[in-house]
């Protein structure tokens, strides 16, 4: 209860401060990744706020921001898409927003389900080359993601713009980046960003400079302003079960890529800001507050989402690093829906534009390029391809491919690294001294080890260096004492460790008879010696 309590009142003046600087950057993010799912602007605001809110204050991480994600709004478009169709057919305008926020309760659901599982545990399991790959990845994905706001909506296609406005929006963007690069050398009383944003928004609207707003892009994008009410409970969407007979699977599938995008990307910025405050937060935990507030976004209409990494390493690199300023995020982006709209519709895009490129700096890993030649050929190829697949498809794939090819990389080292040294004993009795683990990888090099038809008699397998993995290794050992038994000769195993012992007689209880369990292991029986002397 105390370190609660210090996560909301151990840091007020810069969790405050960050919290604002962090719902003026998630107004336009919010919008941009609702035009992009194809809905309403405040349905993604009020997913921000929805999400911010709720993880802020249940979450695994104090000072991690969640909001509405690109990566969760390219996964909902095609669901929008099918619902919308439908909708048509049946006489019912936007039905597809509808199956979204029933989407988000099989989401939620599935989400809260693998915090109590535990499943956030396996996000250590992520090499850290896919680590390296995924934050040079999404840099680049937020860099390509802000060229968009060079551009102007002109008769419904996007044109770039030229000329003294292109050069007005880039000495406005320039100084934003100027003023947060510079700031913090000579104080960290108020957080860069902020001062960014509300000295560039004052040079705009006093020199009443011709550019691109809040409110314009909210408006080019369709969208009528940021004023509205606070969200409601949507009763309608549980009459809207018959509508998806037929499309249940598009919607059960779409809700298992969702929870996956989310977690995966939740998880990793855990682990990111984990490393840039030196602190750990809880895996589990974040996974059922992500899980709990993507329900609460079906429930009250909101878009969901996950984990924002640049939101998140405004608020750290801002100061904000308690529960509080999570908070201030999500309670000021409300107030600036209800209360705030005018004044936050006349920002200026290139404040906001260059607060994000210098997100995207502080974001990419640039000790890559001197580590790129030093580290092993395999691990630089799976940095390098997380972080094109990033770019190319979504962060889940790019991840759990990098995954993929880094346990590959891991099994094939393994697999060939098993050796079998030959003694024979004074009885006669052959040893092989296998050393390396028995896997599925490694059980193909293992058989060719032995030589059945020329051993003695008698034969010992010793197992002092090596563990039993798999069931394709308990496989491989049974082979081969069938093979000995075939040709007529004794074989023992010798020196497996507890676990081995237990998983062999539980897969053959006849594997008993041929494990030797007098033979202590020479290592442990010589620690035990000199423990008891001491004593």
């Amino acid at each position: 209860m105390k370190r609660l309590f210090n996560n909301f009142v151990g840091n007020p003046k810069n969790d405050i401060l960050s919290g604002i600087t962090v719902a003026l950057a998630l107004v336009p993010e919010a919008v941009a990744f609702a035009f992009v799912a194809g809905i309403d602007p405040l349905v993604g605001l009020y997913g921000a706020f929805m999400m911010g809110l709720i993880t802020s204050l249940f979450g695994g991480r104090p000072g991690m921001i969640s909001g509405a994600t690109g990566a969760m709004a390219v996964v909902m478009v095609h669901l929008i898409q099918q619902g919308n169709q439908v909708g048509e057919g049946m006489g019912m305008d936007m039905l597809g927003l509808s199956w979204l926020f029933i989407t988000l309760l099989f989401v939620g659901a599935i989400q809260i389900v693998a915090g109590l599982f535990k499943l956030g545990k396996f996000v250590r399991l992520i090499p850290h080359p896919v680590m390296m790959g995924f934050v040079n990845g999404l840099a680049i994905v937020i860099f390509l993601s802000q060229l968009g706001m060079f551009t102007r909506n002109v008769d419904g296609s996007k044109v770039w713009i030229q000329g003294t406005e292109l050069y007005t929006m880039m000495g406005l963007v320039g100084l934003t980046m100027l003023i947060m690069w510079l700031l913090p050398k000579v104080t960290k009383v108020v957080p860069a960003a902020l001062t960014g944003i509300v000295v560039v928004a004052a040079i705009a609207i006093g020199m009443d400079l011709d550019v691109s707003t809040v409110g314009s892009f909210i408006r080019e994008g369709g969208g009528d302003g940021l004023q509205a009410g606070l969200p409601t409970f949507q009763w309608d969407i549980f009459g809207l079960f018959d509508t998806m007979k037929g499309h249940w699977g598009t919607v059960i599938s779409t809700a298992f890529l969702l929870a996956a995008v989310g977690l995966i990307e939740s998880l990793m910025t855990l682990n990111l800001v984990d490393d840039l405050t030196e602190t750990r937060g809880s895996g589990n935990r974040e996974c059922i507050a992500q899980g709990s507030a993507n329900l609460i976004n079906g429930l009250f209409g909101g878009m969901g989402g996950c984990a924002m990494i640049g939101q998140s390493i405004i608020n750290v690199n801002s100061g904000g690093r308690g529960r509080l300023s999570g908070v201030v995020a999500a309670l000021g982006l409300l107030s600036f829906i209800l209360f705030g709209a005018p004044l936050i519709e006349r920002i200026p895009i290139a404040a906001l534009v260059g607060v994000m490129f210098m997100v995207v700096i502080g974001t990419f890993a640039w000790s890559s390029f001197r580590i790129i030649r030093k580290i092993p050929f395999a691990d630089a190829f799976v940095l390098i391809a997380v972080s094109a697949i990033t770019v190319w498809q979504d962060l889940a794939i790019a991840v759990i491919s990098g995954v993929i090819m880094s346990a590959l990389k891991f099994a094939w080292e393994n697999a060939v690294r098993i050796r079998a040294r030959k003694r024979i004993k004074e009885d006669g009795t052959k040893v092989y001294e296998i050393w390396g683990p028995l896997f599925f990888g490694s059980v193909q090099s293992f058989a060719t080890k032995f030589d059945v038809k020329n051993d003695p008699a008698k034969v010992e397998i010793d197992f002092i260096e090596s563990r039993v993995s798999d069931h394709s290794g308990i496989e491989a050992i049974e082979r081969i004492i069938d093979k000995y038994i075939d040709a007529g000769k004794d074989v023992v195993l010798t020196h497996l460790s507890p676990e081995c012992k237990a998983i062999l007689i539980k897969a053959n209880p006849a594997f008993d008879k041929y494990i030797q369990s007098s033979i202590e292991d020479p290592r442990y029986h010589v620690v035990t010696d000199l423990m008891d002397a001491e004593v």
